[in-house]
């Protein structure tokens, strides 16, 4: 077995910051350390702070995990909203984050939205957002940056890629956003037209692969509509999106070509007092023209069940499992045309159990075990070489909020 470097002294000092930052949060009450409670009370301030530990048996995943331990995964982020007025709301959040090849410790704004109320009333909400605004996609997406609100450490990677996480996150454009309370349950929609980020390097080396020309996203659009029953026991949710990006080859005997991904995903959840039950079945078709002659393009399956059980008011327990088909003609990859890779690299099946303790109620230790068959989600960047087809992912992190 190939035996990858131990982590850099760099990356260790890094790592026993963030530790000490959770340690002294450990012995300071929370609302101490809550920067809004000097400014008026139209403006509130709030961050986050992750240390995650990977150790993979096989293959990489956010650093040099492979038979080591990868302290790359760290996330921070501030974020704010100010009211204007009743009817007028601000919000920005600033992040760095590093996860390996795929993220590389660059600071950049996740979201900076003005929000403007239409109509409000006690029963319905009709709203324009507009700036770089989180995508309405499936359940977790809006929220998936702050480690506190998903339900594991990674999110099914199925659905919510992270080796692609900013063009999935948020986008420059506007939408349309409505709220309809009812006796029977709450309904919403999205409607957005925006641009998507293409800044993903991940993203940028599988489409480009090795061209030197430059990739932008073009007018595209998303829509959600959501079903909460009295008392959020039931939701259900479908979004459908259509995704495009532009490419421009450096090499001047290529033309533009296009890249289109249209996601349908459908949601559900069911809440008990002590237990939540959650699906999601996505459709994935994706397009490429003008990349080569004649265009192509297939249509993937990504789907997850997933349970959750609170043994008591601070430990909660998780089991999942999660699927992903890359093209639901050659499920096992083995008419891919690209003989250079692997193909059970078009395909990954994964079972996840995990557990996360509130140590206080800012600060959270989360840890979770993968046992997975096939490679569909890894990045190419991380992985450059051979991969092994089953392997086994063990993943710690402690997250700070405040």
């Amino acid at each position: 077995m190939r035996h990858l470097p131990t982590p850099s002294k760099h990356d260790l000092l890094l790592a026993c910051c963030c530790a000490g930052a959770f340690a002294f949060s450990a012995t300071s009450p929370a609302q101490d350390l809550k920067i809004d409670k000097w400014l008026p009370e139209s403006v509130q301030v709030h961050g986050f702070l992750s240390q995650g530990f990977i150790h993979t048996s096989d293959n990489n995943f956010f650093g040099h995990s492979n038979d080591s331990l990868s302290t790359d995964f760290r996330e921070l982020g501030i974020n704010g909203s100010w009211s204007v007025s009743p009817d007028l709301q601000l919000a920005m959040q600033v992040v760095w984050r590093n996860a390996g090849q795929t993220d590389e410790g660059d600071l950049r704004i996740d979201y900076g939205v003005a929000n403007y109320n239409l109509l409000s009333t006690e029963s319905s909400l009709l709203a324009i957002r507009a700036g770089r605004v989180p995508t309405p996609l499936g359940f977790y997406n809006e929220t998936r940056d702050v480690a506190a609100t998903r339900p594991s450490i990674l999110l099914p990677q199925s659905i919510y890629f992270d080796a692609n996480r900013n063009l999935a996150l948020s986008a420059d454009g506007g939408y349309l956003y409505g709220e309809h309370r009812t006796e029977f349950g709450d309904f919403s929609f999205n409607f957005g037209l925006i641009i998507p980020r293409t800044d993903d390097p991940d993203f940028r080396n599988v489409i480009l692969r090795g061209d030197q020309g430059s990739l932008q996203g073009d007018t595209s659009w998303i829509t959600r509509v959501e079903y909460e029953s009295p008392g959020e026991r039931v939701r259900l949710g479908l979004t459908y999106a259509d995704f495009l990006s532009n490419f421009h080859s450096s090499e001047q005997a290529l033309n533009q070509g296009s890249f289109h991904f249209n996601p349908l995903i459908l949601s559900a959840q069911y809440n008990a007092e002590k237990w939540s039950l959650t699906a999601e079945y996505a459709l994935r078709r994706t397009r490429f023209d003008n990349f080569t002659v004649p265009d192509f393009g297939f249509t993937g399956q990504s789907y997850y069940i997933q349970g959750t059980y609170h043994f008591t008011d601070k430990l909660e327990g998780l089991v999942r499992y999660d699927e992903l088909i890359w093209d639901l003609n050659d499920q096992y990859g083995y008419n891919f045309p690209d003989k250079s890779v692997p193909s059970f690299s078009r395909y990954a099946r994964d079972w996840t159990f995990g557990l996360r303790y509130e140590i206080l109620p800012s600060l959270m230790l989360s840890t979770e075990y993968h046992r997975i068959n096939g490679t569909g989600w890894l990045s190419r960047l991380e992985n450059p070489q051979s991969e092994t087809q089953r392997w086994d992912m063990y993943a710690f992190m402690l997250s700070y909020s405040f």
